[in-house]
């Protein structure tokens, strides 16, 4: 049996090699070497591979697991639902229990004012339905002039075009050439937002900068992450998204909160925006809101966005095939009231203080540990040639991408971000993880 075992999982490595184009990989080591790893159980906080080694999840796999792997209330919630009716089609105002329940749940939990909901897939689909629909709104007001979207440095907003044009991570920026058109990245500072910076071309790169720079009468939206993932984990000074709203309403520009990564208790709070007392005009979601056990993702829209789009007369011509899909609404509703009924909101504001307490020990206890940013279970570490001077690695040292091997070899899996000489290794394990979980 064990010869058997051995021989099924080279053939899975064989076939992984050939035939699957894995997202976010190196396609020469994959084509070289195969997948890095093949996960076949997950169970807590825990994932196992093909071969039996255990590892912990680090970043709830894609910033997503928040509930944890291996919950049977949420396989049995898809199971019964796809027994039922798994799809059916949202187009032609054509609807079902569980979209209908989600999208109430969605309207009680969220912040006031944001009562209705576009679903998605995921998160790049997410984000470019809030600039689209951001647009459509300027146009049924009679100002279809306002186009553009400005974003921030450092941010991630997903992959599609229009997300990939809003997201500022190099690589991803700059795939393949694609990008929308009237896509602008500020810097994101809070002096920006209220009132400049006495470098001029800093202010001209500030969020008021680039508006007053286009002229607000052709600015649709300002998307921001509450607080930013893949960039690093960078938290917003206290102030700055009460700011950015504040100019917003100033410039009559929407607000759009992109929540992918933030939203469903990640940070101590149901929302991020929550932290802050700020209520956005779109507010993007994904991830956590079925804790990665479907596919799914939405738009939450005020109540004033909403009220116009009501008064068109048409067809909306935007939609998903798997817009407000049955089985995946079931789960997150099932998701959403794992969450309440088992206090994980509170349980990451808990878990994530001790969390920040044992990851500031790291930056007193090793010298290339000189920074540790985040809030709630979205956590990170900075690392550095010499903490006490700030001095950086050299880019070539990949210092982050050493560091992930050596947590990988470890059975801890996580990931890196940064790059030319930024070194961050960012940490989110699922909301269920315990205080001797965090210590191992």
């Amino acid at each position: 049996m064990a010869h058997k075992a051995l021989h099924t999982d080279k053939d899975l490595l064989k076939k992984d090699q050939k035939h699957f184009l894995h997202p976010t990989s190196n396609p020469k080591q994959q084509a070289k070497s195969g997948a890095s790893i093949v996960l076949r159980r997950g169970q807590g906080i825990y994932l196992e591979d093909i071969e039996g080694k255990r590892y912990i999840d680090g970043l709830s796999s894609l910033w997503n697991v928040n509930v944890g792997h291996g919950n049977k209330e949420l396989a049995q919630t898809a199971f019964e639902q796809m027994e039922t009716l798994a799809y059916t089609s949202s187009f032609k105002g054509y609807s079902n229990p569980s979209a209908i329940n989600l999208s109430e749940k969605l309207a009680e939990v969220a912040p006031n004012g944001l009562n209705s909901v576009f679903f998605t897939s995921g998160g790049s689909e997410s984000n470019d339905t809030a600039f689209k629909l951001s647009r459509f709104y300027w146009e049924q007001v009679g100002k279809p002039e306002k186009k553009k979207i400005i974003a921030l440095e450092r941010s991630y907003h997903g992959v599609t075009i229009g997300a990939q044009s809003a997201t500022h991570l190099p690589a991803f920026h700059a795939f393949s050439g694609s990008h929308m058109n009237d896509v602008y990245h500020a810097v994101p500072h809070l002096t920006d937002c209220e009132r400049g910076n006495k470098d001029a071309d800093h202010y001209e790169r500030s969020i008021r900068g680039v508006i007053e720079r286009e002229g607000k009468d052709t600015v649709a939206a300002v998307i921001i992450e509450p607080i930013q993932g893949a960039g690093g984990i960078y938290v917003p000074p206290s102030g700055y998204l009460e700011a950015v709203r504040k100019l917003c309403n100033e410039f009559d520009i929407h607000f759009i909160a992109d929540e992918v990564i933030c939203g469903f208790g990640r940070t101590g709070s149901m929302f991020a925006v929550e932290h802050w007392d700020v209520v956005p005009d779109f507010m993007s979601v994904a991830k956590g809101i079925t804790s990665g056990y479907a596919q799914l993702g939405g738009v939450l829209i005020h109540d004033k966005i909403r009220k116009v789009i009501n008064d068109f007369d048409g067809v909306l011509a935007h939609g998903f095939t798997y817009s407000g899909h049955a089985m995946a609404c079931a789960v997150g509703l099932k998701n959403i009231e794992i969450i309440e009924r088992d206090g994980l909101v509170d349980r990451a504001k808990e878990m994530g203080e001790y969390f920040g307490d044992r990851l500031e020990e790291l930056v007193t206890k090793h010298t290339s540990v000189g920074l540790t940013r985040g809030m709630g279970l979205l956590r990170s570490i900075e690392l550095f040639k010499d903490s006490k001077s700030f001095e950086r690695f050299d880019p070539q040292d990949n210092a982050a991408e050493k560091l992930y091997q050596h947590c990988f070899d470890r059975g801890l899996l996580v990931r890196t971000s940064g790059g030319n000489g930024i070194n961050i290794i960012p940490l989110a394990p699922p909301l269920i993880i315990t205080q001797p979980e965090i210590d191992d």
